[in-house]
């Protein structure tokens, strides 16, 4: 991994919920923080000595350069990241990356739908901000299991641009393809962020009503199943086209892992197939495409995550 970390101290924490937390960073140095654009997220270096990394979305205003802020939720079957991040106190330092972004607001639609999941609000809660001070045209539907699992209804709950979905609500604020996204327009984009379930229908149930693929953008927080189960398929070769280097993918290594093992200086960070960092082109043979994060376009473009995918060709040949 070759982050340029950026010392940050938590100047402020509170529970948006009972499970989750907010926390607010400003640069340890009193400078102001790079710049981002709303939909991104920074890595965390939960822990130091363990290497633990782990993703979250900035969620305030991005052109408020002088904090950053994060939600996060206390997840009940955590690796150690939330629960490390919920341990945080007032006080405390906290190296993050700068931030990255792969799922921006899309610069073609004259309309857009948020549609959150519980802790998906937070890189959609920062697109609410950015449009807003845009003047742009935008809609953000809020879906949570109860008044008291959903987090900032300070600010949201009584923006008419804002519609809340609760699963213990009566039946008429439950959302709806239908009614809440309407028949597909051209000019309109849909950004899609939160638990895979909810996901998953939410793209499924747009796709069936006739919205295309290239109009609905999404951020999962986890891979749609687990990353190292998918490793299997056959041994391959990845040459690269820089250095001449060829080496040996089998069954149980991803093309990261070979990579890393033999010190070539591969880009990297979530290792799930998620966030992007990873991506780099193909420049031959056929690639097997096992991430949740690249379009259509982009695959047909060459590019390729290598931490979770493949080739069906004997060679592959990478632009690195």
């Amino acid at each position: 991994m070759s982050n340029d970390w950026l010392d940050t101290v938590v100047v402020a924490r509170y529970h948006a919920t009972a499970r989750i937390v907010v926390l607010d960073l400003v640069s340890r140095d009193g400078v102001a923080l790079p710049e981002f654009a709303a939909g991104a997220h920074v890595d965390v270096l939960v822990d130091d000595a363990a290497g633990l990394v782990r993703q979250y979305s900035l969620c305030g205003p991005p052109h408020d350069r002088t904090r950053y802020r994060l939600a996060v939720l206390a997840e009940t079957a955590s690796r150690g990241g939330s629960l490390g991040m919920h341990r945080l106190r007032a006080g405390d330092g906290l190296r993050i990356s700068r931030p990255r972004n792969r799922f921006g607001v899309s610069d073609r639609a004259r309309r857009h739908l948020l549609v959150a999941g519980g802790i998906g609000v937070t890189p959609l809660l920062a697109m609410a901000h950015s449009l807003q001070v845009a003047g742009a045209d935008y809609r953000l539907h809020y879906c949570a299991r109860s008044h008291a699992d959903a987090a900032f209804l300070d600010e949201l709950e009584h923006d008419p641009r804002v519609r809340l979905h609760l699963d213990d609500g009566p039946d008429e604020q439950r959302f709806s393809i239908a009614s809440d996204l309407g028949p597909p327009d051209p000019d309109t984009a849909v950004y899609v962020c939160g638990p895979g379930g909810f996901m998953d229908f939410v793209i499924s149930a747009a796709q069936g009503a006739g919205w295309p693929a290239e109009a609905i953008h999404k951020e999962r927080f986890a891979p749609v199943e687990n990353a190292g189960a998918r490793l299997a398929d056959g041994t391959f070769t990845v040459r690269l086209a820089r250095t001449g280097g060829a080496y040996e993918v089998k069954e149980s290594e991803s093309v990261l892992d070979v990579l890393l093992a033999q010190g070539v200086d591969a880009p990297y960070s979530c290792r799930q197939g998620i966030c992007g960092e990873c991506i780099v082109r193909v420049l031959a043979g056929e690639p097997d495409h096992r991430d949740d994060i690249l379009t259509d376009r982009e695959r047909a473009e060459g590019l390729f995550t290598t931490c979770s995918s493949r080739a069906h060709s004997p060679l592959l040949e990478l632009d690195l």
